[in-house]
């Protein structure tokens, strides 16, 4: 009984798992928030371009 929990603490394979996998949850989440960001600044881009066109010529 004392060979297999030595052997089971001593296994860190998943940790390195559950490591990578919040790596990549937090990328998601950056990534996610600065296509958010970067998304409402060209919607309002190109609002302002089309306010701007339909007053030049109407």
């Amino acid at each position: 009984m004392r060979r297999v929990l030595r052997r089971l603490t001593g296994d860190d394979s998943g940790a390195t798992a559950i490591e990578y996998g919040l790596l990549a949850a937090l990328i998601c989440i950056a990534a996610i928030a600065g296509f958010n960001s970067f998304g409402e600044g060209l919607f309002n881009m190109w609002g302002r371009v089309s306010t701007e066109t339909t007053s030049r010529m109407g």
